[in-house]
């Protein structure tokens, strides 16, 4: 049954209150990209901040424009090639979506509320490859992964012949894993922050470590910008997890409450673990520790019970905390923990459910009760499934895309402009140009590249 079908059997009325808070929710999911672009500038060396910012705010740019066009079609149009992925023709240019109504909302705040998922999907992967990954060959790959791997994964999890994110796809409704029994992900674990890990995982290996990685100090340069980035996307994720729900009631409140409680959770779990093993609780850490609470309640907001949201979060902030290291052990270069903390902590909020889901939840009577509330190996089996199948077909599929790329358009700057830095190299700009504070340039320049101005002296000059 396809979107038009539905509007033409029986379209219920939209529900004023529902469809502003869809729509505020919206308004705040897009509001984590420009979050996670301070929270990733923040991450990096002063030489990258622009770049690191840009390959978020592109992202913007280049999935709002496709998904109008074919991206929201192929994720939610009707079922083509045995349900792998959506026809990207049935809705493209949006045909038929605007005056179709989705349970209690209109079909155009659906669309808002699922594009802003993808950008900022697409965005998480550019942490992996920060400091040496030319822009244009980023501009490209956003399109190309969106295409093969997002979509495709957004409809499996949240569009199965159905129409509320809520009510799950392919995987998320037992079509894939077991008939009748599916993987629980409310808000997108797998389709979002295990596949976007496995992506970075993926690039990060096609483009290899950064020079000096593991030798050269390669500290934050901002951790003020780095907590105003948490702080965004940890306001912007009520609108991620609860705005989940599409409408505005007692399971909206729920998963609102389950959120603030993992996300507090994690951020102590990661400080208790950084002051065993450091000596000291860092601001990065305490940052970083929140992000990973947000990721890990993200699938499993909606059936576990605030306790069980605070068990999720606690785990999460101390697994990820000793996740992150791994890329020295196993030798290779995340540079900003894409890995870390999106893949680990997407697994962890994934399997956890197994355990920990109860009837109890936001989601009441209809949850498949996990292992330790009687409910046996059944989900955690289930849910494992899930988390696995999406890990490795983004995985490959995304070092496929990564692999052809490089040997065609060249993923990696190199050397020099490498050691120069990203942002004189493919911006010609500079965030922070002390030297002409006061002599009336708006941007740091290369030898090259001639200083924009908008006076007409200076130009005749």
């Amino acid at each position: 049954m396809t979107l038009t079908s539905l509007a033409m059997a029986a379209p219920p009325t939209p529900n004023s209150g529902d469809t502003a808070w869809v729509l505020a929710a919206a308004a705040l999911v897009l509001f984590m990209t420009p979050g996670l672009a301070l929270f990733y500038g923040g991450m990096v060396r002063t030489k990258s901040v622009l770049n690191m910012m840009m390959m978020s705010f592109i992202s913007m740019g280049t999935i709002g424009v496709v998904w109008l066009l074919w991206g929201y079609s192929e994720a939610f149009g009707a079922d083509s090639s045995g349900g792998w992925i959506g026809n990207p023709f049935d809705h493209f240019g949006l045909h038929g979506v605007l005056t179709a109504t989705y349970g209690t909302i209109p079909g155009p705040a659906f669309v808002a509320f699922q594009v802003v998922f993808a950008i900022i999907a697409v965005a998480l992967v550019s942490g992996a490859i920060a400091d040496r990954a030319k822009f244009t060959t980023w501009t490209v790959f956003t399109v190309v992964w969106a295409t093969i791997v997002y979509f495709p994964a957004a409809h499996w999890v949240f569009a199965f012949n159905k129409f509320a994110a809520n009510t799950g796809g392919w995987i998320a409704n037992g079509g894939f894993f077991l008939h009748g029994h599916g993987a629980y992900d409310f808000a997108g674990g797998t389709a979002i922050h295990i596949n976007a890990g496995a992506a970075g995982l993926a690039l990060a290996l096609v483009l290899g470590k950064r020079l000096g990685f593991g030798r050269d100090p390669m500290r934050p340069h901002n951790i003020t910008l780095v907590m105003i980035g948490a702080g965004i996307l940890w306001f912007g994720w009520f609108g991620f997890n609860a705005g989940s729900a599409l409408s505005a009631g007692p399971l909206a409140a729920g998963v609102w409450v389950n959120t603030l409680g993992a996300t507090a959770a994690a951020m102590l779990g990661w400080l208790v673990v950084e002051r065993l093993r450091d000596g000291h609780f860092t601001s990065l850490g305490a940052a970083s520790g929140v992000v990973a609470g947000l990721v890990a309640i993200t699938p499993a907001c909606a059936t576990v019970t605030p306790i069980g949201s605070l068990i999720v979060g606690v785990v999460a902030g101390a697994v990820c905390a000793l996740a992150v290291g791994l890329k020295f052990k196993l030798g290779f270069d995340d540079s900003l923990d894409v890995v870390g903390v999106h893949l680990v902590g997407g697994l962890i909020g994934t399997l956890l459910i197994g355990l920990l889901a109860s009837k109890g939840s936001p989601n009441g009577s209809g949850t498949q009760e996990g292992l330790f509330y009687g409910g046996g190996f059944l989900q955690l089996g289930v849910q494992a499934g899930a988390a696995f199948f999406v890990l490795i077909f983004s995985f490959v599929v995304t070092y496929i895309i990564g692999w052809l790329l490089h040997k065609t358009m060249g993923f990696r700057v190199d050397e020099q402009d490498e050691a120069e830095g990203v942002d004189q190299t493919e911006h010609a700009e500079t965030a922070y140009d002390f030297g002409n504070l006061f002599s009336g340039s708006r941007i740091g320049h290369r030898p090259d590249h001639p200083i924009r101005t908008t006076n007409k002296e200076e130009v005749d000059a």
